[in-house]
C-alpha cells in the first residue's frame, strides 16, 4: 500500500475530482460514511457523540458523520471550531444540510464557557458523551495549534473520552508525525484514502492509536500517476511474496544458508540466526562457528549443521577462517549471514572485511558485529565510512542496522537518525548499492531503486535481546529460497514482526523473549499462506 505526503494525497483529490470527474462533495459523503461505519463496528454502545469541526474538508467530512451519526438514531452534538460564516465550498454545503436539519450545534468561542452552555442545551452532560470525533484538522495543517483550538484540544485529551480522528489527529504533521503545538491523542485514527507518512513514524503514530484506512474509491491510475515511492508491508503484499511450496520440492529446492556468528558466550545469537533460517524454511543450515564452541552448539542444534573453524585465543572467528568459509559458501551455493555474536576481535573484524571484498557472488546479510566491523571500513578515494565496494553492488547484499550501529556507519548520531528514517535509510541505500534495513519503529526497509517499505507489524515486547539475531536469520532463509534481498527484507521484516504480535497474544508483551518469537515464526507463515501457495494435499 502506498503511503503518501500531504502534496501527494492533495494532487489525488485533486485528479480525482478535476481530471476524473468526481466532485468532492461526493468524496466527502463517501469518506464520512466509511467512518460511521468504523464507529458502529469499533464503538456500538456509543450513542452520544460530539463531534468538533474545522472550517475545511475534514470539518466537512465530520459534518456528514454528524448527520449520519444522527440518521442512525445517535445523539450527537456539533462543536464548531471556527465561525460558520468562514466555511467554505463542500465543507459550507454540508454545514448548510445539517443546520437545516436542526442539529444540536454551538460554535466555540471561548472554550470552557461554551461547552459548559452545551451542557445545559444538550439532553446530556460532559460526563456522559461516549465518544469525541476529531473533525478539525486535516493534511492542509502548516502552522502550530495555538490559542482557541489548542485549548479545546487539550481539554478533549483530558477527558477518559474516547476520540475518533478523522483522516489524521488534528495538529499533527501530515508528513513528519511529529505534533505542531496541541495535538488530539486518538484511540483511532480512520485515515481517507492512503496512509499518511505521519501516521506510520514516530511519535505521529502513538498520537493516532489503532489505524484504519478508508477506501473511498480514488482511481487506481490516479494514484499511479503520482509515482508514489513510498510502502507500507501489509498482508497483501507479504501474501503476494511469501515463497511457494509446490509438491515436486524437497530440501534442495529452498536453498541453502551458511551462517558465520558466535563467539565465546555469544553462543545463543548464533544459535538463534541458524534456527530463524530454518523455520523460516530454508532447506539446509549451517553454521560457521569457532571450533572450540562446536560441542556446545552440536549439542543446542539439532536441525542445524555445524562448521567447525579455526579461532582466535579469546573465542571468536580467526582470520585463517576466511578460506574455508569462501569455499564452502562457493561450493554449496548458499546465501552468507555474517554477524550475529562474532565480536570486534581484529582477527574478526578482518575475517569480515574479508568475507566482504570477496571475489564471490553469493548473496549477504550483515548485522550485528559484521556492521561494527564494516563502520571501520574507510573507502581510500573519499575517505568515507562504508559496508562494500561498489564493485559487489551487482550481488544481493543486506545491511540491518539499528539506530546506534547505523549512526556509526555514516557517522553521526541517533537522533539525527530519528528525525530523518527515512532519508536517511534511501540516502545510504542510494549511495552503497545495498539494500538497507533500518530497525526500530518502524523500521524502514530501503531498496536500490529508491522505492521505500515501512513496517507495519511489531510490538514494544520485541525490544529485547536476540531479536534482531532472529531476524538476520528469517532475512538469510528467504534469500535462499529464491527472494532478492530488498524483498527477503520486506517480507522478513513483516513476518518477524508478526511472529512477535502472535507472541505477545500468548504470553504479553512484558517478558517476551527471542525465543518465544523464533516459534511462533510458523503461525506467521501459516497466517499469510494461501491454498496456491501450499499443496494441494493440505
Amino acid at each position: 500500500m502506498k503511503v503518501v505526503t500531504a502534496a501527494e494525497m492533495r494532487q489525488i483529490d485533486s485528479d480525482t475530482i478535476e481530471r476524473i470527474g468526481i466532485p468532492g462533495i461526493v468524496l466527502m459523503e463517501t469518506a464520512g460514511n466509511a467512518i460511521v461505519r468504523s464507529i458502529q463496528r469499533h464503538y456500538p454502545d456509543c450513542r452520544r457523540i460530539s463531534i468538533f469541526v474545522g472550517k475545511g474538508n475534514n470539518g466537512g467530512d465530520g459534518l456528514v458523520i454528524a448527520r449520519q451519526l444522527a440518521h442512525a438514531g445517535c445523539d450527537v452534538h456539533i462543536f464548531l471550531v471556527s465561525p460558520a460564516e468562514s466555511f467554505t465550498g463542500d465543507a459550507a454545503t454540508n454545514l448548510q444540510i445539517a443546520q437545516n436539519l436542526g442539529l444540536p450545534m454551538e460554535e466555540i468561542t471561548a472554550p470552557v464557557e461554551t461547552i459548559s452552555r452545551a451542557q445545559t442545551t444538550a439532553p446530556h452532560t460532559v460526563a456522559q458523551w461516549t465518544l469525541f470525533v476529531d473533525a478539525i484538522f486535516g493534511t492542509g495543517l502548516r502552522r502550530p495549534v495555538v490559542g482557541k483550538i489548542a485549548t479545546v484540544i487539550d481539554w478533549m485529551n483530558r477527558l477518559p473520552v474516547p476520540t475518533v480522528a478523522v483522516d489524521l489527529p488534528s495538529g499533527l504533521d501530515a508528513d513528519t508525525g511529529k505534533p505542531l503545538g496541541a495535538c488530539v491523542r486518538a484511540d483511532r485514527t480512520v485515515t481517507i484514502g492512503l496512509p499518511k507518512r505521519g501516521l506510520l513514524l514516530h511519535p505521529g503514530a502513538e498520537f493516532a492509536g489503532k489505524l484504519e484506512i478508508a477506501d473511498i474509491g480514488f482511481p487506481k491510475s490516479v494514484i499511479d500517476a503520482q509515482n508514489i515511492g513510498v510502502n507500507w508491508t501489509t498482508a497483501q503484499a507479504a501474501t503476494q511474496w511469501l515463497p511457494p511450496r509446490p509438491d515436486a520440492s524437497h530440501k534442495g529446492s529452498y536453498g541453502r544458508v551458511l551462517v558465520v556468528a558466535g563467539s565465546t558466550g555469544m553462543t545463543g545469537a548464533a544459535a538463534l540466526a541458524s534456527e530463524a533460517a530454518l523455520r523460516i524454511g530454508a532447506g539446509i543450515v549451517t553454521l560457521a562457528i569457532p571450533k572450540s564452541l562446536n560441542p556446545i552448539l552440536e549439542m543446542k542444534l539439532s536441525e542445524v549443521m555445524t562448521l567447525p573453524l579455526p579461532e582466535t585465543a579469546a573465542g571468536s572467528l580467526a582470520a585463517a577462517a576466511a578460506e574455508p568459509i569462501l569455499e564452502f559458501a562457493d561450493k554449496t551455493k548458499s546465501v552468507m549471514a555474517i554477524g550475529p555474536g562474532l565480536s570486534q576481535h581484529p582477527e574478526t573484524v578482518a575475517l569480515v572485511h574479508r568475507l566482504v571484498h570477496a571475489k564471490s557472488g553469493f548473496s549477504m546479510i550483515i548485522d550485528a558485529d559484521g556492521l561494527n566491523a564494516l563502520n571501520q571500513t574507510i573507502t581510500p578515494s573519499t575517505g568515507a565510512r562504508g559496508p562494500v565496494p561498489r564493485a559487489r553492488s551487482n550481488t544481493d547484499i543486506v545491511l540491518t542496522p539499528h539506530p546506534g550501529e547505523m549512526a556509526r556507519l555514516i557517522g553521526t548520531t541517533i537522533p539525527q537518525i530519528e528525525a530523518d528514517r527515512l532519508g536517511t535509510a534511501q540516502k545510504f541505500s542510494q549511495e552503497w548499492g545495498v539494500t538497507l534495513l533500518l530497525k526500530g519503529a518502524p523500521t524502514v526497509t530501503a531498496c536500490t531503486d529508491r522505492s521505500l517499505w515501512i513496517n507495519s507489524t511489531g510490538n514494544p515486547g520485541m525490544a529485547t535481546a536476540g531479536m534482531g539475531d532472529v531476524l538476520t536469520g528469517i532475512i538469510a532463509g528467504l534469500m535462499a529460497q529464491g527472494l532478492s534481498g530488498e524483498r527477503a527484507a520486506g517480507l522478513g521484516c513483516y513476518l518477524h514482526g508478526l511472529a512477535g504480535d502472535i507472541a505477545a497474544e500468548s504470553f504479553g508483551m512484558h517478558g517476551l523473549t527471542a525465543g518465544d518469537v523464533l516459534n511462533a515464526v510458523p503461525q506467521a507463515i501459516k497466517a499469510q499462506d494461501t491454498p496456491a501457495k501450499t499443496s494441494r494435499r493440505t
